[in-house]
């Protein structure tokens, strides 16, 4: 795993703080629950299974995916690229290493982001 736990804990935090304070991130901010709480303790444990860590969220939620937890979202181009942006911004700054994971991670999931769109 590509700095265990607390790498994917400070993913998580940096996403939702981008989501919460830049403008550019607004509806996306829109979408979600009032309190991000929830959201910034299931993340990390997705990512990190995800990436091949603890799979407790797998686990936990048994059978979903993360295309069918948000198949009831209104999920358009704009919010798809909001969400891609944030996240690559957040795992930048966080810096994985090494960086080429940190790279292909954020690959993958910007095609997974874009996928969601309607």
């Amino acid at each position: 795993m590509i700095g265990g736990a607390p790498v994917f804990d400070a993913i998580a935090n940096r996403f939702y703080d981008l989501m919460e304070q830049d403008p550019a991130y607004a509806e996306l901010r829109a979408m979600h629950a009032e309190d991000l709480e929830p959201m910034r303790r299931s993340l990390p444990r997705f990512l990190a299974g995800w990436a091949g860590g603890p799979r407790d969220w797998f686990e936990a939620n048994p059978g979903k995916c993360m295309m069918s937890l948000h198949k009831d979202f209104p999920i358009d181009r704009m919010t798809a690229e909001q969400w891609a942006e944030a996240m690559a911004r957040a795992i930048a700054e966080v810096a994985p290493e090494p960086a080429n994971i940190a790279q292909a991670m954020t690959d993958v999931l910007t095609r997974m982001a874009r996928g969601m769109a309607r």
